[in-house]
């Protein structure tokens, strides 16, 4: 599994999650620093890779989309360094790998974990 860091995410988090062992980038590291959440999950969709976020946009454009993917992880978390953001993400991937793969939405909120699987239909 392959994440891609949004722009909001610190740029250190995805250099740490890579020295340990979880293939990660940042929006910034792969020509994405002023791109649209559009483009980004066209992006991820493409490479077949996990949207990291701290924005609430992204399941919103996957729900009105209807789309099956890109997975997308979404912290609810501000102000996150690198290290507590590495943290966090790993623990998401530990419990959530499976639903992930499948294609998810999934919202972290402190120690909470809600995944919905795409589709999202209301």
């Amino acid at each position: 599994m392959i994440l891609l860091l949004d722009q909001g995410m610190p740029l250190r988090a995805a250099a740490i999650l890579r020295e340990r062992g979880v293939p990660s980038f940042h929006a910034a590291e792969c020509g994405l620093r002023d791109a649209s959440d559009e483009e980004i999950i066209a992006y991820a969709a493409a490479q077949q890779s996990v949207i990291v976020t701290l924005d609430a946009d992204f399941h919103a454009l996957l729900a009105l989309a209807r789309a099956t993917e890109p997975s997308v992880i979404r912290l609810r978390q501000q102000r996150l360094r690198a290290a507590a953001a590495a943290e966090v993400i790993e623990m998401v991937l530990n419990r959530c790998a499976s639903s992930l793969e499948a294609g998810a939405a999934v919202t972290v909120h402190g120690s909470r974990i809600a995944i919905r699987l795409l589709p999202i239909v209301r």
